[in-house]
């Protein structure tokens, strides 16, 4: 019985051997992060860069020059020795448009027709004009775009007034019974139905034919209200000669006939 006992040894110095590579493991990895913080502190290039400074210099308020004053109305126009002016004259004062600094007072839509005022002398009155040119006939007014005394005005006269153009309506002839001029008679198809229902007779469709021959309106005015559709199908392929009045081409309005038979 006893020599199947197992002794069993003291277990002190596996104890030691797992404790001891517990230890040194944590030591390794506590070390190896140790070092990896190092490492990554002394690779970090932490670049401290000069704030931006902005500097916002405020510049002095420049004011836009005046618009040249115009000048006094009483003054009396400058003339040279023929008597002719040397001066311009404007309705009102205003500058060109080479002087976008001077900002207008307003706007609007429509046209100014005054001129500019000129480099030189000016003065304010009724109607806008330049200085005399030499060897024309008078002072010259107008625009200053205009060249020199070549210039001419021509007058064209009053455009004749052309007369309204008159349509003549056409002309619509009724011929009553127009069966028998057709050139085209489709014959019209009996509806089953109006077979079925023995409608038979007679029916009677009012017919418009344009001046070229073609029916382009049909109305029946008589006839067994089965047949009718089928009647006024078949006028409108009609097709008759055209009707002349004269040199004019007129349009005919006719009845046209149709006989459904029951067979």
């Amino acid at each position: 019985m006893f020599n199947n006992l197992i002794e069993s040894s003291p277990h002190t110095r596996e104890f030691k051997r797992r404790g001891s590579f517990v230890l040194f493991t944590t030591a390794t990895y506590v070390l190896f992060f140790i070092v990896a913080g190092v490492v990554s502190i002394y690779a970090y290039d932490a670049r401290l860069e000069e704030p931006n400074n902005i500097i916002v210099t405020m510049l002095p308020l420049t004011e836009l020059p005046a618009a040249p004053a115009p000048a006094a109305h009483n003054t009396a126009p400058t003339r040279d020795n023929g008597g002719r002016t040397t001066e311009s004259v404007r309705q009102v004062a205003m500058v060109s448009v080479d002087h976008p600094e001077l900002v207008p007072k307003g706007t609007s839509a429509t046209p100014n027709k005054n001129l500019p005022i000129p480099s030189g002398r000016y003065r304010i009155g009724a109607v806008d004009s330049d200085p005399a040119i030499p060897g024309a006939t008078g002072d010259y007014h107008g625009s200053s775009s205009t060249s020199g005394p070549s210039a001419t005005a021509i007058d064209v006269g009053t455009p004749p007034v052309q007369p309204p153009v008159q349509h003549t309506p056409a002309r619509v002839i009724s011929k009553g019974p127009i069966t028998g001029l057709a050139i085209l008679l489709p014959k019209p198809a009996y509806p089953p139905i109006a077979k079925q229902a023995g409608a038979r007779g007679a029916v009677n469709v009012q017919v418009l034919v344009d001046e070229t021959g073609r029916v382009i309106s049909a109305k029946a005015v008589s006839g067994h209200p089965l047949l009718i559709g089928a009647a006024q199908q078949a006028a409108l392929g009609a097709r008759f000669s055209p009707t002349r009045l004269g040199d004019q081409a007129v349009k005919v309005s006719g009845v046209i006939t149709y006989n459904f038979v029951l067979q």
